[in-house]
């Protein structure tokens, strides 16, 4: 069940879902069945002539092939056509063991080419951190991005029981505040 935005109200109330800092549920960024959260300053831009390929067998470092962008508020970021880059919101993000959150992108970004996810949009009940973002522009023109810009929003599902084994017990991206390296596991590749 998708919570509604007086489940989430309720769901915040009782500190099922904390998000730092602290909405302001009264605003716009309650919506009727999400949360807005907004982009934060730090950017990883890739440095594509440092490798001639990932490869997943390989341990990624991902600062041999990145490097660290911070863009001051006000100050805008501009993401070429064809360009990934990973960013973070500004808000932390905590789940309870029984909620789920998913990460959706904004239609006005996707007009313009921005995906704001490729693909790791649940967070699993326990998460904590701040999320991150796998930002990449697909249209043909370059788009500006500017620090506390609204970048997603958040629903919330809850699950029939609490979960046995949380976020923090199983997930490899724990507590994460800046944008981290990508972790292959061998269990990636057993078939």
């Amino acid at each position: 069940m998708i919570l509604s935005d007086r489940d989430i109200r309720r769901a915040f109330a009782a500190g099922r879902i904390q998000m730092e800092p602290s909405p302001d549920l009264t605003s716009s960024i309650l919506r009727p069945c999400s949360v807005d959260f907004h982009l934060g300053n730090t950017f990883r831009v890739f440095d594509y002539n440092k490798l001639p390929i990932i490869d997943p067998l390989q341990e990624l470092v991902i600062d041999t092939v990145t490097r660290l962008v911070e863009i001051p508020d006000g100050e805008r970021f501009i993401i070429h056509p064809g360009e990934l880059i990973i960013a973070a919101t500004r808000e932390r993000l905590t789940l309870s063991n029984d909620l789920i959150g998913r990460l959706e992108g904004r239609s006005s970004l996707a007009r313009v080419g921005i995906i704001v996810h490729s693909t790791a949009a649940r967070f699993d009940p326990g998460w904590d951190g701040n999320p991150m973002l796998e930002l990449g522009n697909q249209g043909r023109i370059p788009v500006a991005l500017y620090p506390g810009m609204r970048i997603c929003s958040f629903t919330f599902e809850e699950l029939s029981s609490p979960v046995e084994f949380s976020y923090q017990q199983k997930g490899r991206f724990k507590q994460q505040t800046g944008q981290t390296s990508t972790k292959f596991l061998p269990e990636d590749f057993q078939s």
